[in-house]
């Protein structure tokens, strides 16, 4: 099997536990943030058809986001979980730290930290470290990255 299809089929599935992860943890009332349909609601203004299309752009980040690993991977030469869950560690402070905070400077429909909701920008802001979503939204965050690094780490070989 080439390098190519075990990274899309590694990543394509680290992804899909990723994100089943972050809808469990939602479906628990850990967090009320939705990723795929943030994601979706910056490209239409039909919030059925947000969540559609932010699960497909949330799966194209996700095999994005796995190529970095394999990269990383193929760098040091080596694959292995706990080196996947330390990248893990890395992505979740990535989103918590800078994904999540300039996300209603990129999104077309959400409120900034400064002005409150318009008609137009309904959506709330995360909030540092995505807290306005619920305070273990970090948590659900970090641990649904460590798991996706350490499946795609402890799957993938070079």
């Amino acid at each position: 099997m080439s390098w190519l299809l075990r990274w899309a089929v590694w990543g394509f599935a680290s992804t899909l536990v990723l994100t089943g992860l972050l809808a469990g943890s939602q479906r628990l009332r850990l967090t009320r943030m939705n990723l795929p349909f943030l994601l979706g609601s910056m490209v239409t203004t039909d919030r059925d058809r947000a969540k559609l299309y932010g699960m497909g752009l949330h799966l194209l980040n996700g095999l994005v986001f796995s190529g970095v690993y394999v990269a990383a991977f193929a760098a040091w030469g080596r694959a292995s979980w706990w080196l996947g869950g330390l990248m893990g560690v890395l992505h979740a402070g990535f989103v918590l730290l800078v994904v999540l905070p300039v996300m209603p400077a990129l999104h077309p429909r959400m409120a900034s930290e400064l002005q409150g909701p318009t008609e137009m920008k309904q959506l709330e802001p995360p909030g540092f470290l995505g807290l306005n979503y619920g305070g273990r939204t970090p948590l659900t965050t970090l641990v649904s990255h460590v798991v996706f690094g350490v499946l795609l780490g402890g799957l993938y070989r070079l």
